[in-house]
């Protein structure tokens, strides 16, 4: 098994404030994942959590500060813009903001191709970039000459898609793909990602909100509050059987169609996203049901539970919650 990005302890922090008065909050703190050849692996949560900010980190945009990113076994640096070469494209979450509204779409393709030199005429441009609209259901024809006020938003959601493939890129990040594109068209979008991992052997790291769209095109899953991945696994173990009680409480939230198995728990965001990024302990501890004292000073270590990985005092036995909270007081000024 190929793996294609590998992210190890990846952790970024910001500073709000002046010199005398000054917060440090830790936006993605010590997070670790793979993404292995032709698989679809879900970054989700609540809106806030880190799942965007680990994204600018993989794609160069912002500097982590500290961890390790891996491309193709090849160490992330300071100089290297990944989502400058052809292995890597992004998908970002507002289509019309992707494209200059001045500029006709098509230029767009054929300045890629000419970047990346995938072409040794415009007659071959073409057909390279007609090929790729074709996998989203477009054609050259319908795209050239045309701004992006022509096009509707699931339409530019499918151009955004199309020009990534034009590089044959091995991952594809895509932030939020379908948050802004009708319902009605959001499961031809996820359909295509599955399209792409099993027909092309794309890997898709796909980050969002919505747990219907990413238990249904996921192979794994990570769930993610307060920057720190609390359950990691595969989508079935992960939203089916999940143990972190943040997992429980972000799958009950799913609207049932079935009236007789209707959930009444609900996620509600905190008054204060900060009182939470800066908790000692566990970050979901002040509004966890079976929260326990040890939460609130000591951060859970990862616990291995049936297939998956989870941050919770719960799945550990009580000689490892002693320690850690004996360590905790040790350790504390």
């Amino acid at each position: 098994m190929v793996r294609l990005l590998e992210v190890s302890k990846l952790t970024k922090r910001y500073s709000q404030g002046n010199i005398i008065d000054r917060t440090v909050f830790t936006a993605v703190d010590h997070i670790s994942f793979d993404i292995n050849e032709a698989e679809v692996f879900t970054l989700a949560g609540e809106s806030g959590c880190g799942k965007t900010t680990t994204a600018k980190l993989i794609l160069g945009f912002e500097e982590a500060t500290s961890g390790e990113i891996r491309h193709n076994g090849k160490v992330q640096t300071r100089n290297e813009k990944p989502w400058l070469t052809e292995s890597v494209q992004a998908i970002f979450q507002d289509p019309f903001s992707t494209f200059n509204p001045m500029r006709r779409v098509d230029s767009y393709f054929h300045e890629t191709v000419q970047n990346f030199r995938l072409a040794q005429s415009k007659q071959e441009a073409t057909a390279r970039i007609d090929k790729k609209l074709r996998l989203v259901g477009l054609t050259y024809q319908e795209i050239a000459g045309r701004y992006p006020s022509e096009f509707s938003g699931g339409q530019l959601q499918r151009i955004s898609i199309a020009r990534a493939l034009v590089t044959d890129p091995k991952v594809i990040i895509a932030d939020e793909p379908v948050s802004m594109v009708d319902a009605s068209l959001r499961m031809s979008i996820v359909n295509l990602f599955k399209q792409l991992r099993d027909e092309l052997g794309v890997s898709i790291l796909y980050i969002t909100h919505d747990l219907a769209t990413a238990y249904y095109v996921s192979d794994r899953i990570a769930i993610m509050f307060r920057g720190k991945i609390v359950e990691m696994g595969s989508v079935d173990q992960v939203l089916m059987k999940p143990k972190h009680p943040y997992s429980k409480l972000l799958r009950d939230s799913i609207p049932q169609a079935d009236p007789r198995q209707r959930w009444t728990t609900t996620v509600t965001l905190a008054e204060l996203e900060q009182e939470e990024y800066l908790r000692q302990g566990c970050r979901f501890a002040g509004r966890c049901p079976d929260v326990m004292d040890i939460c609130k000073s000591v951060a859970p270590a990862d616990i291995r539970v049936d297939e998956a990985l989870v941050q919770c005092h719960l799945y550990a036995d009580q000689n490892d919650r002693q320690t850690a909270a004996s360590y905790s007081m040790k350790t504390q000024p």
